[in-house]
């Protein structure tokens, strides 16, 4: 996003990245920036406001009709640039603010607030399910491309967006992204997992963490955009030890964010990820991360096929044991 890290790991947006104290213990265990905890659009829009360019909401705001709404939102809007501006005043790393959008328009004078209250950067959390029968790809593709023009003509912070693997052409849509001028693209967003009480015949939540296996479509995808979007890379979800901040360095990605992982170890995990990292390192002869960064994308990898195909005989066929 072109902002000076002092090494790749960055914790991403969640509850520990909403109150200053663990934002302030996470920043001396060693991250080298922080997303702060994402505001949801339903939290800054009510059905009262009047909308000049409204994209096809995905949603109603049954809850905004009460009439305190308006003076919560706007509570809610300086707790957020209040932190803003105490981070900024506390610590001496990069600040990125974050925004889970649905669809409208709205906030985007907020984006102008936090702009001015001096966060260093805008994280776009993305929420466009492509769970509606109705709406075809393009119209959940056109929101992002709707959102994007918008925010760029109002704010000059480094924009970056994070998105799911939710796409039918999925290289496509993210070199389309970045040619809209965004700074940074992060792989990928994890959204609220469902499961099934089977005794209580109710939806419930399933794991509120990621797990380390999840690593892997996030580090295919890597693999296969860093040498071809005009923006940088971030790597997330499943990265719980130094072992996949590595692998997601030498796939292309130019930082990663880390949240579960923080949540299971405590905050003062960074630094062993990052020790382990350092030793890694040493073992391998790299004196700096620019020296391995990439080294097995797709451009680099001595066999591309492997991120390309999704299928192995060898894995699946019984073929290795022939």
């Amino acid at each position: 996003m072109g902002l000076q890290l002092k090494n790749p790991l960055i914790a991403g947006s969640s509850g520990l990245t909403a109150h200053i104290d663990t934002i302030t213990e996470l920043a001396n265990a060693g991250v080298s920036a922080v997303v702060l905890k994402s505001v949801f659009e339903e939290d800054l829009v009510c059905p009262n406001d009047k909308f000049k360019n409204p994209v096809s909401l995905l949603s109603a705001y049954p809850k905004s009709t009460d009439s305190n709404v308006p003076r919560i939102k706007r509570i809610g809007i300086d707790k957020y640039l209040s932190l803003i501006d105490r981070c900024k005043k506390e610590l001496d790393i990069p600040i990125i603010a974050s925004i889970n959008c649905v669809s409208s328009y709205e906030w985007m004078s907020f984006a102008r607030k936090i702009e001015a209250s001096g966060a260093d950067g805008l994280e776009l959390n993305f929420f466009v399910p492509p769970a509606d029968p109705l709406r075809s790809s393009e119209d959940n593709e056109k929101v992002y491309f709707d959102v994007l023009t918008e925010l760029m003509r109002n704010v000059k912070l480094p924009l970056a967006i994070k998105i799911s693997p939710y796409f039918a052409g999925m290289t496509k849509m993210a070199l389309k992204l970045s040619w809209t001028g965004i700074a940074g693209m992060v792989l990928f967003n994890r959204y609220f997992v469902p499961d099934i009480d089977i005794e209580k015949l109710s939806v419930v939540p399933g794991p509120r963490y990621s797990h380390p296996d999840e690593i892997y479509q996030s580090l295919r995808w890597t693999a296969l955009l860093s040498d071809r979007v005009m923006c940088d890379i971030a790597g997330a979800t499943g990265i719980h030890n130094s072992e996949g901040l590595v692998k997601m360095m030498l796939a292309g990605a130019r930082a990663v964010q880390v949240t579960s992982a923080f949540y299971t170890h405590g905050t003062a995990y960074p630094a062993v990820m990052l020790q382990g990292l350092e030793d890694w390192m040493q073992r391998h002869d790299f004196e700096d991360v620019r020296s391995f960064n990439g080294k097995l994308s797709l451009k680099k990898a001595e066999n591309p096929a492997d991120y390309e195909r999704f299928q192995y005989l060898r894995n699946f066929s019984g073929a290795e044991n022939d």
